[in-house]
């Protein structure tokens, strides 16, 4: 799981005035409008959007050759042979089918097990989702992709941890619950933050962020390590980690400086 950025409070940020907010201005109608650097932001934004879905709709179009491509080999092969050699590479190809329809199925079931290990005894890992009101969609919907990313691979480990998602309201909890399937995950899924779904194992709570003092140096299956679920591109410097001693929590941070080389920050951001 990636780092959190920073430390800070649960509450909502310091609202900025009209003079301090560089991102909008007022006309003399009165409605605020777009600073200039704001739309270069917008417009830079859009245009990666378009290219994003240009590539999504390539990728489409690339893969559906594939599949008329296939179809149409499969359709030459049976066309040259009798009848007899026919039946049997039908009989083949639906007994391939068969077995990787099985062997998925067998992954699946094994899959469930060990998710369903974790949360018996597996070390409990929470993102703490309370972070939505400072991040754009985009930012929400990145996010997202990472959670769905994380909770995947957690799925392959052979040793996968239990995964907590807490603070899902508002925003947040809609842009998850359109994640097909969330509802089957194996997880902990909290509308409260996780000072109050994890209130009686507040000793046992470590919020991992890059500004900690302390370094992690190996996982303890008692704790509970909580991730700070913010894509902010380092807006909020510092947030987590003044979030974790307001609320009298522990802090670390991932030895990451240890086992990689990096030109300058040495956080491991909630973003793509």
């Amino acid at each position: 799981m990636p780092e959190s950025p920073g430390g800070g409070d649960a509450g909502a940020p310091p609202q900025a005035t009209e003079n301090e907010n560089p991102q909008t201005e007022r006309t003399a109608a009165g409605p605020p409008v777009l600073s200039k650097n704001a739309r270069k932001k917008l417009a830079k934004q859009q245009r990666f959007e378009a290219k994003k879905a240009e590539k999504k709709a390539a990728a489409k179009e690339q893969k559906r050759k594939e599949v008329e491509r296939k179809r149409k080999e499969w359709e030459e092969s049976l066309a040259g042979v009798s009848k007899e050699e026919k039946a049997k590479l039908i009989e083949s190809r639906r007994n391939l089918r068969k077995e990787r329809m099985e062997k998925r199925s067998l992954e699946k079931e094994s899959k469930r097990e060990r998710l369903t290990v974790a949360r018996e005894r597996g070390q409990n890992v929470v993102v703490d989702l309370q972070f939505s009101h400072l991040m754009n969609p985009n930012e929400i919907h990145s996010l997202v992709q990472q959670i769905m990313y994380c909770y995947a691979v957690n799925g392959r480990c052979a040793s996968p941890a239990h995964l907590w998602l807490t603070g899902c309201e508002g925003e947040m909890d809609s842009a998850l619950k359109r994640i097909p399937g969330i509802d089957k995950w194996i997880i902990e899924k909290e509308n409260r933050s996780y000072i109050e779904a994890l209130s009686n194992r507040k000793e046992d709570l470590v919020y991992l962020t890059a500004d900690s003092e302390t370094v992690l140096e190996e996982l303890d299956l008692k704790k509970a390590y909580v991730i700070g679920g913010l894509v902010d591109r380092n807006r909020w410097k510092g947030i987590t980690l003044k979030k974790a001693e307001e609320q009298g929590i522990q802090t670390a941070k991932l030895p990451i400086g240890n086992f990689m080389k990096m030109s300058s920050s040495q956080v491991l951001l909630m973003s793509q």
